[in-house]
């Protein structure tokens, strides 16, 4: 997995890029694309149909979170955070968290 990744990265490499041309929307669906899965990083886009979802869970690291395009809603660990296009949050490691588009 980690040397597709790379090849992903490979692929991107010396463009300039916007990010959410990536990964494309899919009606009623989430579509993800991870560009980098290593121990210490990971990089996955994400596309979300309006009103799609990311069910509350955890991760082991701390995870930034930038809305590309359109607005979301964050809930960590119970407090919900309204974004918008442009803005950014960082939910911490091993804490519940979920996205709604």
């Amino acid at each position: 997995m980690m040397e597709k990744d790379r090849d992903q990265l490979d692929e991107l490499m010396g463009e300039v890029l916007e990010l959410k041309n990536l990964v494309e929307y899919q009606p009623g669906s989430v579509v993800s694309r991870t560009l980098v899965d290593k121990e210490a990083v990971t990089l996955t886009l994400f596309a979300f149909d309006e009103k799609q979802t990311l069910s509350e869970h955890t991760a082991p690291h701390k995870a930034l979170l930038q809305v590309l395009e359109g607005t979301g809603k964050v809930i960590i660990e119970d407090e919900e955070y309204e974004l918008q296009e442009g803005e950014t949050i960082v939910m911490p490691a091993d804490v519940p968290h979920a996205v709604e588009a």
